[in-house]
């Protein structure tokens, strides 16, 4: 076993072992930081991979985007952030549920590939990715963006009530700021 090979073992336990504590926590901002932990592990294993861009991509867009875009609208929304005892429901139906979509999925890869050696094609460049993202898909870029942004702003009116109220069912504040 070479060092590449157990850096890639440690980082998959890792991204593995976050991303059980993700789904397993009782709490809404530890399994998001818990996600932060698990998608940085999976760009380290891009990394190692040699795949430079994707780990990049990985840590700017869901590192650094989505995970914070999450938090923000957890906290928004003023939704309960300690450990809430509606989500204590039993494990073991989603853990047959995984673990049999698991097996089936390499049940069906060892049948589909029959641990033959695939020819790959030749490695892609950030140029060339560049070219396409930027070129023929432009367009559900944009679109995934403007539906990112509803997303936000749909969490703000959700976390103001007094938002699309008429004015005279409003709340008036009282001098001092209290109502």
């Amino acid at each position: 076993m070479t060092g590449v090979d157990a850096l890639l073992l440690a980082l998959g336990a890792v991204a593995v072992g976050a991303g059980a504590l993700v789904v397993t926590t009782r709490h809404l901002v530890r399994a998001g930081l818990y996600l932060v932990v698990c998608l940085g592990a999976l760009a380290g294993l891009f990394l190692v991979l040699t795949a430079e861009l994707v780990a990049w991509v990985q840590v700017l867009i869901y590192v650094g985007a989505v995970v914070v875009l999450l938090l923000f609208a957890v906290m928004l929304t003023r939704a309960p952030i300690g450990a809430s005892d509606d989500l204590d429901r039993p494990g073991w139906p989603a853990a047959l549920i995984g673990g049999g979509a698991g097996l089936g999925l390499a049940a069906l890869l060892v049948d589909a590939f029959r641990w033959t050696r695939v020819d790959l094609p030749e490695p892609g460049t950030a140029e060339r990715l560049g070219e396409q993202v930027f070129g023929s898909w432009v367009l559900p870029f944009e679109v995934l963006s403007v539906l990112l942004l509803a997303a936000l702003v749909g969490a703000i009116v959700l976390s103001r009530p007094d938002i699309g109220r008429p004015a005279a069912d409003r709340p008036v504040p009282t001098p001092g700021g209290r109502r």
